[in-house]
């Protein structure tokens, strides 16, 4: 992949992320940091304070037709009989929820350096979830700049193997 110079190059994941610029030529990247940040995003499981709720159903004698309570059902054409359910609410995944949080976060940092002309190449290099995070986010002004993505985790590598990786795609 070619990264022309001047390029804003975007390394993230869901906690982490990375501007460097593009000091060199496409040849021969040479790539500066510009900005790091890092989200703190403990695991799921310690971000919780209970578990899922749940959902129950049952029907008792009180209020159930004649016949559940031994007199005759057929004045009410048999009387339907209700199982007792349970059904999970479903569980929210907190640490993903940040991480998306992240990403849109880091779209809108995007969007602002876009619109203040900041960069007019952009390279984007993010593990595939977060990628396509990113992409829900992208502002327009953002994809008309984009000029390369690299769907790869590449945050905590030092540069010259974020700048080898973009020179092998």
């Amino acid at each position: 992949m070619h990264v022309p110079h001047k390029s804003v190059v975007l390394v993230a994941d869901g906690r982490k992320l990375l501007f460097l610029r593009n000091e060199g030529d496409e040849v021969h990247p040479n790539l500066t940091v510009e900005h790091a940040e890092e989200r703190p995003n403990p695991a799921d499981h310690e971000q919780k304070t209970d578990r899922a709720g749940a959902a129950s159903s049952t029907q008792s004698g009180v209020g159930a037709p004649p016949a559940a309570q031994g007199g005759s059902n057929h004045a009410l054409g048999g009387g339907a009989q209700f199982a007792a359910s349970r059904g999970s609410l479903g569980e929210t995944d907190f640490h993903q929820l940040e991480e998306d949080r992240f990403a849109a976060d880091a779209a809108e940092l995007l969007k602002k350096r876009a619109l203040s002309n900041d960069y007019e190449s952009l390279i984007v290099v993010a593990p595939p979830k977060t990628l396509g995070e990113l992409r829900k986010h992208y502002h327009k002004e953002v994809s008309d700049r984009l000029t390369g993505e690299l769907s790869k985790d590449l945050t905590g590598h030092p540069i010259p193997d974020i700048e080898q990786a973009l020179l092998n795609a």
